[in-house]
């Protein structure tokens, strides 16, 4: 009984100690080959980053584009610039002869008066004329011809008495005043000539200033008498187109024989001996512009130097029976009435 129940409970042991074993392998086995549930976790998340990734290139363009397209204001800017830097400098005196002609054929008529009132209306336009007189390069200036130069500041004298007109347009006038001259006579307007400053090529004038200097000394060209502006009936008549340096002699010739074939200008009353001239041309006017090239000793001995000097430069545009006249008669010189009233276009 004894030896038979040893050898079962060894049996028993035996079966035990395998059964455990077995177990604690299998379990090993089972931990080595599942993985734990956080390694299978984590890539979850590394594919989701993954899948959204391809869309992120998308700024990286728009930065792009930023870069290659500038700003809407930069061409806006450069753009408005270019304009403004037109009127500094023209390309030529016969451009800016051509602007003014644009300008004045508009306001001017074939008689030569001036539609200020028109003009008023448009001071703008007349701004931006004025503008290029006023930053024309000194340099491209001195490059001109001594004919783009009188015609240059021919032009721009006349544009500028305009534009002070204007500024005292309409013309007021007081009780004392009109005594002396009619109510829109241009003599209302106080320092017409010495008073009002203006700039050309970056330099400041008035209209005195700019008339002896230029027109009585520089350019030594009388037939500048004719073309230049008086704003006045007694004036010589304005023209509906600008001086132009390819024809500026032809353009001078035409205005004094335009001047003198009005009334203000000359005449003769035989009857009586007497010669009539525009007080323009008298000694202390403009006169005595005309002795340095139109002197003379041989003819109208009994006139002063300057009167002489007058006679002498009219003749050349004088019918021949006037010239006769002049050369050979016996008579007095009488200075005309010179009449203030504005040029301005009748029924403004």
């Amino acid at each position: 009984m004894n030896g038979r129940h040893k050898m079962n409970r060894d049996i028993v042991v035996v079966a035990v100690s395998t059964a455990l074993f077995l177990f604690g392998f299998g379990c090993q086995q089972q931990k080595a080959v599942a993985p734990p549930p956080a390694v299978t976790a984590e890539p979850q998340p590394a594919q989701a980053r993954v899948m959204v990734e391809p869309n992120v290139p998308a700024e990286p363009n728009i930065q792009q584009t930023r870069v290659i397209e500038p700003p809407p204001k930069q061409p806006a800017e450069s753009n408005a610039a270019k304009p403004q830097a037109a009127p500094a400098s023209p390309a030529s005196a016969s451009e800016l002869c051509d602007r003014c002609t644009e300008f004045l054929s508009r306001y001017v008529n074939q008689q030569g008066m001036v539609d200020y009132r028109a003009i008023a209306r448009r001071k703008p336009e007349l701004a931006t004329l004025l503008d290029r007189f006023k930053t024309l390069d000194q340099s491209e200036y001195n490059s001109w011809s001594k004919e783009d130069k009188i015609a240059f500041w021919i032009n721009g004298y006349n544009l500028e008495f305009i534009k002070i007109i204007l500024d005292n347009y309409p013309i007021e006038s007081t009780r004392v005043l009109r005594l002396f001259w009619p109510p829109n006579s241009i003599r209302h307007i106080k320092g017409l000539w010495n008073e009002h400053k203006f700039i050309i090529m970056n330099e400041e004038f008035t209209l005195k200033e700019a008339d002896e200097r230029f027109f009585q000394k520089e350019f030594d060209e009388p037939r500048v008498v004719f073309a230049i502006f008086y704003g006045s009936i007694s004036g010589t008549p304005s023209r509906n187109e600008a001086y132009c340096g390819d024809k500026l002699s032809a353009q001078l010739d035409d205005q004094v024989r335009k001047f003198l074939a009005g009334p203000h200008a000359f005449k003769i009353d035989r009857e009586n001996k007497v010669v009539y001239l525009s007080s323009l041309l008298q000694s202390t006017w403009y006169g005595q512009q005309f002795v340095a090239k139109y002197g003379t000793d041989r003819k109208f001995k009994q006139q002063d130097a300057s009167t002489k000097a007058v006679l002498n430069f009219l003749t050349k545009y004088l019918p021949p029976q006037d010239v006769g006249f002049l050369e050979t008669s016996n008579y007095t010189v009488q200075y005309m009435g010179y009449d203030w009233t504005l040029n301005e276009r009748a029924g403004q």
